[in-house]
């Protein structure tokens, strides 16, 4: 039974890490993705 235990225990652990890890990951692109729209939004300025 403690073993069952452990190993649901360590799978919620890995499950949360991995969801952390992708929220980071999904915020990092979008900040890339602003900086681009906003280096494209420049240029359609100065032409």
């Amino acid at each position: 039974m403690r073993k069952v235990l452990a190993w649901f225990a360590l799978a919620g652990v890995v499950v949360l890490t991995g969801c952390n890890t992708m929220a980071g990951a999904g915020k990092d692109i979008q900040r890339g993705g602003e900086k681009m729209e906003d280096a494209a939004h420049d240029v359609k300025q100065k032409m």
